[in-house]
């Protein structure tokens, strides 16, 4: 099944979409890999839902991602004597480590870590930032504030502290023991919620010991102040503009959207735009014309996937959220004005082999209006370089590694095929013609280029170019 557009599509499994019917409709209107959020999934339906894709992804004969979302550390108010209280601007409110039910007055902190972290002027968001308070006084034990936001305030409420580096790991208890499970279950990728520094990424990473790729969230402050060392640590990026947009002014999520974008692109990892993208689908079976506007502006920006969350997983019509994702991509992908836009942002390539052989692929391609652009990978490493490239013709990605071929399901243009490795380069010429002619990105008599590591089968070892003509029966020569 061959995709008509670049940017990839990521979607939700919940309580409307975990049968295998309705998976196997989602992939069809355009799904390329699902997340699974361990937020909401036991252990046995994250199983049985892992069992449920890799049906789906044997039937049509393509790789399929699965992502696992880790729930993250999750900071909450204890309780009130009477369940909820109304906060008055101006008042003062007191956050402590007293387990006592609380009042109008006060309620019961149980994070020492951020009674620990806390300063004067700093700010405390509540009910995901329904209610504003500014630290004014503080201590290990107990955090007197100024109430700014008022509102009504109940039990186990979240709270969110956009100016506190706090001292604490990514990865809960809960989250360590969810990691090992997708593990065992053999998960592609795994999203690590609430990073806030480089170390928070290698720590999960020495976990994983490379059973999956770590996609980092950003959706912290902190994050956004170590952007560039976060990036380099992780595998790939995900813009959770949801929590980011409680804890920054809303108006800077845009730009910072487009900032984290193009320097993710940069560094050659993926990007993943995700949170209310097609929000008001939840309950309707058309988006918003803002809606819209906001996908295609991901798509415009060169993204590599875009995300639904409740839509399709909660939602009244999530193979309808699907398919109009996948009809915004395709039909900014034919405007001409994206084709521009992205080779604006093209970043200079890296002092690498693999990346000036990726570079002078793409120009080739390019110069000689190529139908496709085929990568030998063992480790999805090359097909990953090009992709950086966002190059005109069709990625081509041949692997002999299904693990590989999953991870690449979340990376811009890039249309896996898992195949035997080639013998030699003889048969890797031959069988890339035959394979790029059976899935319909080239006819008879018509150039391929080929791009792979020469000596072959050895991952990180990009050196090697050629042009092929495809024969009558869809083999390649020279």
């Amino acid at each position: 099944m061959r995709r008509l557009r670049r940017i990839k599509i990521l979607a939700t499994l919940g309580p409307a979409s975990s049968d295998l019917a309705m998976i196997r409709r989602l992939f069809e209107a355009g799904a390329d890999l699902f997340r699974i959020n361990m937020s909401h999934t036991p252990h046995d339906k994250m199983r049985e839902l892992v069992a449920t894709i890799r049906n789906v992804e044997s039937s049509y004969g393509r790789p399929i991602g699965i992502l696992v979302d880790l729930q993250g550390p999750k900071l909450r108010l204890g309780a009130f004597a009477e369940g909820a209280v109304q906060l008055q601007n101006g008042q003062t409110f007191t956050l402590d480590s007293d387990k006592t039910p609380g009042d109008a007055t006060r309620v019961n902190l149980p994070h020492p870590e951020i009674l620990a972290a806390l300063r004067p002027g700093h700010a405390l968001l509540l009910d995901d930032g329904k209610v504003r308070l500014i630290a004014e006084e503080t201590s290990k034990e107990h955090a007197v504030t100024r109430v700014v936001v008022g509102g009504r305030m109940s039990d186990r409420k979240g709270v969110s502290l956009p100016d506190t580096d706090l001292p604490v790991s990514a990865m809960t208890p809960k989250d360590r023991a969810d990691l090992e499970a997708a593990l065992v279950t053999g998960v592609d990728w795994i999203a690590l919620s609430f990073v806030q520094r480089a170390d928070d990424v290698l720590e999960a990473k020495k976990m994983i010991r490379g059973r999956a790729a770590v996609m980092a969230k950003i959706e912290k402050p902190q994050a956004i102040d170590r952007l560039a060392d976060i990036i380099e640590a992780s595998d790939a990026l995900m813009v959770a503009r949801g929590d980011l947009g409680v804890e920054l002014p809303l108006e800077r999520v845009p730009s910072l959207q487009k900032q984290m974008t193009r320097m993710a692109r940069r560094a050659g990892k993926p990007v993943v735009i995700a949170t209310q993208m097609l929000e008001s689908m939840i309950q309707s079976p058309v988006p918003t014309r803002a809606e819209v506007s906001d996908v295609a502006t991901a798509v415009y920006e060169g993204a590599d996937a875009i995300m639904l969350s409740a839509e399709s997983a909660a939602g009244k019509f999530p193979v309808e959220a699907v398919s109009t994702m996948n009809r915004i991509g395709e039909e900014v992908e034919r405007d001409p004005i994206y084709r521009s836009v992205l080779t604006a942002q093209r970043p200079a390539p890296e002092s690498t082999a693999g990346d000036a052989i990726a570079d002078a692929a793409r120009q080739i391609a390019e110069t000689l209006d190529l139908p496709a652009l085929i990568c030998w990978t063992s480790s999805g490493s090359t097909a990953v370089r090009v992709a950086r490239e966002r190059p005109k013709p069709p990625i081509v990605a041949i692997t002999p590694n299904i693990a590989a071929g999953r991870r690449l399901a979340v990376v811009w243009g890039v249309h896996c095929v898992v195949a035997e490795d080639a013998r030699d380069q003889d048969d890797m010429v031959s069988r890339a013609g035959q394979i790029a002619f059976r899935d319909g990105f080239v006819r008879a008599g018509q150039r391929v280029i080929i791009v792979a590591g020469v000596p072959l089968g050895i991952p990180g070892t990009t050196n090697m170019v050629r042009i092929a003509s495809v024969g009558p029966e869809g083999g390649a020569d020279i």
